[in-house]
């Protein structure tokens, strides 16, 4: 055991005080089963290198969904361990000892509070980016147990930043070994990026977010802004450290053939297998990073899957697939019982453009329970998104529960050779969600735009769509049931409602005597 030394003599407070932290995040288990497999049984201390290795991430050369990939960020991965250790892990003459070791797992994936835990990320690329041989215009102040940070980031740095947090998670969830190596997989997150930099950056009502050069786009990111934007865009992306540390260890524990878990997905992800669904990996990630909540977990696992086309028991309607109308719509998402995102991709014209260039964008919903058929807003919960182009999350306001409607059957059966286009509207006077544009350049005026995909994806689990299912079944019975007239049933001929309907026809204004 990593603590059996320490058990030999009474425990310093010290040790008392790392143990009881670690036990409060769950880890320490973990911790006293890893030590012993890393450490020297001579010193009962474990040598920087050992643990460098533990952290490293392996993974073969990355596939970028997006064309714009910074030529530094494989070298940048590759001190990615080195930099966990040099920050957080104190080392003796003999080595990291279990109380080093304790008390770098506390500093780095211990309890705190989500601006400390960025912080933390950021000092961990900015040393990783040192180690590259390039500069950072990051500064840390020197003792600072607030760890406080100055200066700002390019939006290509905060490319290579968010792509870290990505393949810190990507190992963490789908690879089972330490020798392994999988295809790396980034995703396309200009979205995010862009993000980040209109809400941090000074930039004109003419920039185009639709035709924006990442790498290239020389503006400059407050780190105080930086952290403001992620604090409310992205909260959860600093879980991927805990993940990839607590994974790293693990692996560290088990036995090849034992290392991977029943919910890991092994294998390579396709880098086209995405493409043509509105749910990217990348929009996908993106709402998993906002703020936590029950749907987390079931969009990790659409991100991190081998393959998400394949994942037709989430993805519930395609309007390319299933067709346009409503009742295609509402057959394939009645019954379902279970939070549900709903994407939106449409087209409007550019006014900033002389041609009328069409621009896409896509907008998202997300409701905590199914669709219902009424004329009133129901609902518990619910976020709006701005996906694409660029992402924002619009969480409840706490002021209105006007979360959903759905009125889902039309009142009449008319056929519309030119569907009416949809129409989005500035919230200005409803409070359910926090104000903002759900469409670049929105405005306060409607905004008309023709429909070119729909997507909706069931986040319930196995649970409510096999729940879905039964429905179903019991809903089609039902109608074959209705479909079969049984004349047994009828007393005689007038009773039956063959003959009421042959007495319409012959005479519909016939009076006749009302029995009573």
């Amino acid at each position: 055991m990593g603590a059996s030394s320490s058990t030999e003599q009474p425990a310093s407070a010290e040790q008392r005080e790392l143990e009881n932290i670690a036990a409060s995040t769950g880890a320490l288990p973990l911790l006293q089963k890893s030590f012993p497999n890393l450490s020297d049984p001579q010193t009962n201390a474990i040598s920087v290198q050992t643990l460098q290795q533990c952290f490293h991430l392996c993974y073969e050369d990355p596939v970028c969904e997006s064309q714009q990939k910074p030529e530094s960020f494989p070298r940048l991965l590759d001190h990615l361990g080195s930099s966990i250790v040099d920050l957080f892990f104190l080392s003796e003459k003999g080595g990291i000892n279990w109380l080093g070791f304790l008390g770098g797992y506390v500093k780095c994936c211990g309890r705190m509070s989500t601006s400390m835990s960025l912080n933390i990320l950021l000092r961990i690329f900015a040393m990783a980016v040192k180690k590259l041989g390039l500069s950072s215009n990051l500064e840390f102040e020197p003792d600072d147990a607030d760890c406080k940070i100055n200066g700002s980031l390019l939006p290509s740095d905060l490319l290579l930043l968010l792509w870290m947090c990505w393949a810190m998670l990507w190992n963490a969830r789908t690879l089972k070994s330490s020798e392994r190596k999988g295809n790396l997989l980034l995703p396309d997150i200009n979205h995010l990026v862009l993000s980040a930099v209109v809400a941090c950056a000074e930039v004109d009502s003419s920039f185009d977010l639709w035709n924006c050069d990442i790498v290239g786009l020389d503006v400059q990111l407050p780190v105080g802004k930086f952290l403001n934007w992620a604090i409310t865009t992205a909260p959860i992306l600093s879980d991927c450290l805990t993940q990839y540390v607590n994974r790293r260890l693990q692996i560290s524990v088990l036995a090849e053939d034992e290392a991977g878990s029943s919910e890991s997905i092994s294998g390579d992800m396709s880098p086209n297998a995405s493409q043509a669904l509105l749910l990217t990996r990348g929009r996908a990630w993106a709402i998993s990073l906002a703020p936590r909540s029950t749907i987390t977990e079931e969009i990790l696992k659409l991100c991190f899957s081998a393959d998400i086309v394949g994942t037709d028991e989430n993805l519930l309607y395609r309007s390319s697939t299933h067709g346009k109308g409503l009742n295609r719509f509402w057959s394939n998402v009645e019954g379902y019982h279970g939070p549900l995102l709903v994407l939106i991709s449409a087209n409007s014209e550019d006014a900033y453009q002389d041609n009328n260039k069409a621009r896409k964008w896509i907008i998202g919903a997300l409701t905590q329970q199914g669709f219902e058929n009424k004329d009133t807003f129901y609902g518990s919960s619910g976020n709006l998104y701005a996906i694409s182009p660029i992402f924002h999350v619009f969480s409840p306001s706490g002021k209105e529960k006007n979360y959903v409607y759905s009125h889902l059957h039309p009142t009449g059966r008319v056929y519309e050779s030119h569907p009416k286009p949809l129409t989005v509207r500035h919230h200005a006077m409803d409070k359910t969600y926090q104000p903002g544009s759900l469409i670049p350049n929105q405005g306060f005026l409607p905004v008309e735009a023709s429909i070119s995909e729909v997507e909706v994806w069931g986040l319930g689990g196995k649970t409510a769509k096999e729940v879905q299912d039964s429905y179903k079944k019991r809903e089609e019975l039902f109608t074959e049931q209705r479909r079969k007239v049984d004349l047994k049933t009828f007393a005689t001929w007038d009773d039956s409602p063959e003959k009421m309907m042959m007495d319409m026809m012959g005479d519909p204004n016939r009076v006749q005597r009302e029995d009573r």
